[in-house]
């Protein structure tokens, strides 16, 4: 089974077209996508995957032409060894029916998990650097204190309600229950009716 891709509709799979049928692959067998690298829908891609079967053998140009990334490339090379299907990329030299070509797929792994936990490191670094001025990371609270001071006075005074205090400051309810201080606040009770004896 052959597989191309092309980044845009100018470019010509011509090129990697013949390759493919000069390593043996049936005219009929190869699929072409048109798409950047970076797009994550690759119908042809999605086919060919699923019309492979155990002992097949998907073939392309180069890395570059089947994967978006370093990381979907392992998977997508996990997945094919899971399945007892081969991959050959006859322009880099990489066949997993060879050791050299299994090796290769095995160091690839090995750098995409270095590059998830160099990722996470330096998440982790940025966060400490921001906690250590004094600020937290993540999201600012859509209320300043004056605001949410505002809007528990106003709820635990039953002056507004919930909606009507959102509408305030333009922000959506379940914000204004986010700056509740949960351990004050009083909960609600219904309004007592006063019936009227005739």
């Amino acid at each position: 089974m052959g597989y191309c891709r092309i980044s845009t509709a100018d470019q010509d799979s011509d090129h990697q077209i013949d390759a493919l049928l000069r390593h043996g692959v049936d005219r009929d067998n190869i699929h072409v996508d048109v798409a950047s690298g970076a797009k994550a829908s690759r119908p042809m891609l999605d086919l060919v995957m699923q019309l492979l079967r155990p002992g097949d053998t998907l073939k392309v140009t180069r890395l570059d032409r089947l994967s978006r990334s370093v990381l979907h490339l392992v998977t997508l090379g996990a997945e094919l060894r899971e399945r007892s299907i081969g991959l050959h990329v006859f322009e880099q030299g990489i066949d997993t029916a060879t050791m050299e070509g299994r090796a290769m797929f095995g160091m690839l792994s090995v750098l995409a998990e270095l590059q998830r936990e160099l990722i996470v490191a330096n998440t982790n670094d940025e966060l400490a650097s921001v906690r250590a001025r004094g600020r937290v990371g993540g999201r600012r609270p859509k209320l300043t204190a004056d605001q949410a001071a505002l809007a528990q006075r106003l709820y635990d005074e039953r002056e507004k309600t919930v909606q009507q205090i959102a509408d305030m400051f333009g922000v959506p309810r379940s914000t204004v229950y986010g700056h509740l201080d949960k351990t004050k606040t009083v909960p609600r009770q219904p309004k007592k009716t006063v019936t009227v004896k005739p």
